[in-house]
């Protein structure tokens, strides 16, 4: 994989330890495979920090960066092979009712040709909690390959920095994934995201510094001189009309500040690499069921009775005769046939969600809201009592 090496504005750094030169520092730069030592200071995505005891004098950084593109069903039958990049952020969710039907195959593409991967998870501005289990539990498979993000677009929703945080501490509650945001360079400076900025949660910045202009790459694109509470970021989108080989239209093209192995970084499960999935346990055989003739019995009353067929109970009983059946016999009732089931009930408690509750129970949101009339998934309450099946 090609990686990008940037050197800007380089003037020197002088010390104890020596003097070192622009040529040293091109010496030095391929010292490791992402991070960049020079001398004894470090690089932290693309931020030169002094070592300790060295005073340095310095504009711009010395940055490994990657080229990638962001893609939605707007992109549907993009052909990843052909097209030359080094991630794909592709979007999954939206609210909690779409998901992108050509999201499972372009990560599978991607996957296949080696590229890093990237999934997002677009704010309808609901339920932050319901939102962010949507998406969690519709991209379980890419948990410790992906990075995770929230795509923060509303600009006028009320507490919505409250909102964000609360999504992504949902989305890191569930997948322990440190997830990152987007939004526009506008946003990052309009509303007081510090919350967020310090709980972790990168930035990925939009600003389109020569919109209406078609372009290629250009890793080394000018980022906003103000990113708000951040003050870096570790993506940039820099043109929602990228153009490149192997695909006939515009393209989001991003920049991201790092190599592969930081790139990881912000997949790992708690910092750590993903467990091996655990194998599906083995089903446990269910039960049998068994109903005790009586006399008047007929084999097509016990089937009515128990929701199944003359037919399923015969063969199941080894039954040639349906129509001879005799008081004491014992008939076994085949599984899933067990008669008209009993509601199911649950106490909804405080902090929980629709979403949340359906997870719990094998079912789905929309089920529970046909089944207790209710309107708007996003407004339960504590003590109400919903029935699950």
């Amino acid at each position: 994989m090609s990686l990008s090496l940037i050197i800007k504005y380089v003037y020197s750094i002088s010390g104890s330890q020596g003097k070192i030169n622009e040529q040293n520092l091109m010496e030095t730069a391929f010292c490791g495979p992402d991070t960049l030592q020079i001398a004894n200071g470090r690089t932290v995505n693309g931020n030169l920090l002094p070592p300790s005891g060295i005073d340095y004098s310095m504009k711009g950084a010395i940055i490994m960066s990657m080229n990638g593109i962001d893609i939605s069903s707007w992109q549907r039958g993009i052909d990843l092979a052909a097209v030359p990049c080094e991630f794909v952020i592709v979007k999954a969710t939206e609210g909690t009712s779409y998901l992108n039907p050509y999201c499972g195959e372009n990560l599978r593409q991607a996957e296949g040709l080696g590229k890093k991967l990237g999934v997002y998870h677009f704010a309808g501005g609901g339920n932050p909690d319901a939102e962010a289990e949507y998406f969690a539990a519709n991209v379980k498979n890419c948990i410790g390959k992906a990075i995770l993000v929230l795509d923060w677009e509303i600009q006028d929703a009320p507490n919505g920095t409250e909102w964000a945080k609360r999504w992504l501490d949902r989305v890191y509650e569930i997948t322990r994934v440190k997830p990152i945001i987007y939004m526009s360079n506008y946003l990052v400076n309009h509303l007081n995201w510090s919350a967020v900025s310090s709980a972790g949660y990168r930035l990925w910045n939009a600003y389109y510094y020569n919109y209406g202009t078609p372009m290629g790459y250009n890793p080394d694109a000018p980022l906003p001189e103000h990113l708000g509470a951040w003050g870096t970021a570790l993506l940039y989108q820099y043109t929602s009309e990228g153009r490149l080989d192997g695909y006939n239209g515009n393209l989001d093209l991003d920049v991201f500040y790092g190599g592969p192995g930081d790139w990881d970084a912000y997949t790992r499960v708690d910092g750590r690499p993903a467990p091996e999935p655990e194998p599906e346990p083995t089903p446990k055989p269910e039960p049998v069921i068994t109903y005790t003739v009586r006399r008047g019995d007929t084999l097509s009353g016990i089937a009515s009775r128990y929701h199944t067929t003359v037919a399923a109970l015969a063969q199941f009983n080894g039954i040639s005769n349906p129509n001879r059946i005799y008081a004491g016999q014992v008939i076994r009732i085949p599984a899933g046939s067990q008669g008209p089931a009993q509601p199911v009930y649950y106490v909804v408690k405080w902090g929980d969600t629709l979403s949340g509750i359906a997870v719990r129970f094998g079912t789905t949101y929309q089920r529970l809201m046909q089944l207790n009339g209710i309107q708007n998934p996003n407004r339960i309450y504590a003590g109400q009592r919903l029935r699950i099946r």
